[in-house]
């Protein structure tokens, strides 16, 4: 499965769902896929997708919010790891990570990860999160669901094919105006 294809599925369970979106090639493949006022894309801030995810579950705690769902890469993921044992620490009950593992760093011609050797799913584990595995689109859709209905921190670890999708556009959208489009969004799910 490629990137493009895990994100076709996660835009079909994510409509009515906070969504924060790592960088580069990830979002300008969801924003081709849907653009939607509960994506917050986070352009050029490689390595935060799992904090600003992890935070915005916590502050949705006592919300009618149920989970709040960040998408990660596992180069984005690599260069910031102690996510894995913060969300574990602080269990936000909102809390779903899905890494979009291809192995290589996407936007950087492919380089490749250390996610060859290295088991971030076995890391988020270890860090006390509930997690799941998929490889095709239905043990994402079915692993997806089981981690909705569990209390988080939640952690599905999507392996993919290495390359981007081919035809993208760059999202040249300004970032404070999607992150006002996604408070505005977030606001009136809460009231």
């Amino acid at each position: 499965m490629r990137r493009i294809e895990a994100l076709r599925q996660l835009v079909e369970l994510t409509e009515d769902r906070p969504l924060v979106v790592t960088c580069a090639a990830t979002s300008r493949e969801l924003a081709s896929v849907a653009d939607r006022d509960n994506h917050l894309y986070l352009l050029d801030s490689m390595g935060l997708a799992g904090s600003v995810t992890t935070g915005l579950a916590m502050a949705v705690e006592d919300s009618p919010v149920e989970k709040v769902i960040g998408i990660e890469g596992d180069g984005s993921l690599l260069m910031n790891p102690n996510v894995l044992p913060t969300g574990g620490f602080t269990a936000p009950r909102a809390l779903l990570l899905v890494l979009l593992d291809n192995r290589s760093y996407g936007s950087t011609a492919g380089l490749p990860t250390y996610t060859d050797r290295i088991d971030l799913g076995a890391m988020a584990e270890a860090g006390g999160w509930t997690t799941g595995l998929a490889t095709d689109p239905e043990t994402l859709r079915t692993e997806f669901a089981r981690l909705l209905d569990t209390a988080g921190p939640a952690f599905l670890h999507v392996r993919i094919e290495p390359g981007n999708a081919s035809d993208i556009p760059k999202l040249l959208a300004d970032p404070v105006a999607l992150t006002h489009r996604f408070q505005t969004w977030l606001t009136a799910e809460i009231s």
